[in-house]
């Protein structure tokens, strides 16, 4: 069954914002990312400076890519749980938005491309590999990211109490499984807070959006 981007379109004006509307159409052919075709499913996670800073964890299931707001960001520490919200699904050209969200559209502010890559399904039973909506319907995925930033395998656990995959905000665990790439030491938020698609931050966004409010209303200067 493909999954729907009418909740993402209804909560945008897209003669206001810049965000991608999306295919017409959801489903059939593997869609592509970045402009190029993709031999793996892609996964991006953009940090978003909404009312509150969060980090949106997005993978391509199903010719969207299925999305969890982050409010601490990825930890490398398997001790440590995140809480993911889960939020409406995002068109496939999403991966690619870096930029500000115009006052007083949904979720105003600046955002970019913190991380990006593909991954890889993890999770089997009876040694086969369950697919991605069945893990996303039961409420466990398992996958392996291939980032700039990040690598290694992380866990996706839907938490009790939530019921089916279509609750716009559902809460689900996010945990870093234990590999090599496992380090307790390191808080990849504060130690590379740059977009990997232009270097800028989002206190470099925040400077632009300072100097468009002043070019627009010099005599608050």
């Amino acid at each position: 069954m493909a999954r729907s981007l009418s909740v993402y379109r209804k909560k945008r004006d897209f003669k206001k914002t810049k965000e991608p509307a999306g295919q017409k159409e959801v489903g059939g052919k593997r869609p592509t990312a970045w402009g190029v075709a993709q031999r793996r499913p892609i996964f991006v996670i953009q940090q978003h400076a909404a009312r509150a800073m969060h980090y949106d964890l997005r993978l391509q299931i199903g010719g969207v890519l299925v999305s969890w707001a982050v409010p601490k960001g990825p930890s490398l520490n398997p001790k440590t749980k995140r809480l993911a919200v889960m939020t409406e699904d995002h068109p496939m050209e999403y991966a690619k938005f870096e930029g500000i969200i115009s006052k007083g559209e949904y979720g105003a502010g600046p955002v970019i491309v913190w991380d990006r890559g593909t991954y890889k399904n993890l999770r089997e039973k009876d040694e086969k590999i369950v697919s991605m909506p069945t893990c996303l319907r039961e409420g466990r995925i398992e996958v392996f990211l291939r980032g700039k930033k990040l690598k290694g395998a992380f866990a996706l656990i839907r938490m009790k109490g939530t019921v089916g995959t279509k609750s716009p905000k559902s809460n689900w665990l996010l945990i870093k499984m234990k590999d090599e790439y496992a380090d307790a030491r390191r808080n990849p938020v504060s130690s590379a807070p740059e977009s990997v698609k232009t270097g800028k931050t989002i206190k470099d966004w925040k400077e632009k959006m300072k100097v468009k409010r002043s070019e627009r209303n010099p005599s608050k200067l």
